[in-house]
């Protein structure tokens, strides 16, 4: 009986030991239901984009120009920085880069276009664009590292609504700022690891 109990616990150990040194040996990890996990460069380099969303958020919010255009200046810079070569692994059919590309090109079309403005009003219509984008791009790269939430706002732009990314779901409108601060709710969220 202690021989088996022996013999079972070493088979225990084994495969635990075995499937570890998998996990460390490859950039990209498979989760639950099929979902990756790319590497730390990678997602590093995404959240790099997400901070400096987060920092154009906030100067929306706080109706300050200035820093509105320093933070779409660097996200600009930090979406040129994705690092793509860290999903070519897993993109094996050429569709996540090429998809998530144009949605980068999106993103940084429109900070072009909103440090161009000099109407705080005008650079929150590009926001709600450089929001749109951002938020498909991290569907398509299957951004889950941290959870994003899509908040929405129906009364911005005469009721027409608008969308922006938040890493919380509290809400701080960047389309109405002081006047209307609390403005909003959730809509979706992105998941995905």
């Amino acid at each position: 009986m202690n021989r088996i109990l022996l013999i079972t616990t070493l088979i225990f150990l084994f495969s635990c030991n075995s499937s570890e040194k998998k996990a460390e040996s490859s950039p990209v990890e498979e989760r639950a239901e099929g979902i990756v996990s790319y590497s730390e460069v990678f997602d590093a380099s995404f959240e790099n984009v997400l901070n400096r969303y987060y920092a154009l958020r906030d100067a929306l919010v706080a109706s300050d120009a200035a820093a509105a255009d320093n933070a779409a200046n660097g996200l600009i810079q930090s979406v040129g920085e994705l690092k793509w070569d860290e999903l070519k692994s897993v993109d094996t059919s050429n569709i996540i880069i090429p998809t998530a590309q144009t949605y980068t090109g999106g993103i940084d079309s429109e900070s072009k276009g909103l440090v161009g403005e000099t109407d705080i009003e005008n650079k929150r219509k590009s926001f709600q664009m450089i929001s749109g984008n951002l938020f498909d791009l991290a569907r398509t790269v299957r951004y889950g590292k941290h959870k994003l939430y899509l908040l929405h706002c129906p009364m911005a732009f005469d009721n027409a609504g608008a969308d922006w990314l938040s890493s919380t779901t509290d809400i701080k409108n960047p389309y109405f700022g002081d006047k209307m601060l609390t403005c909003g709710a959730v809509k979706d969220s992105v998941v995905l690891r």
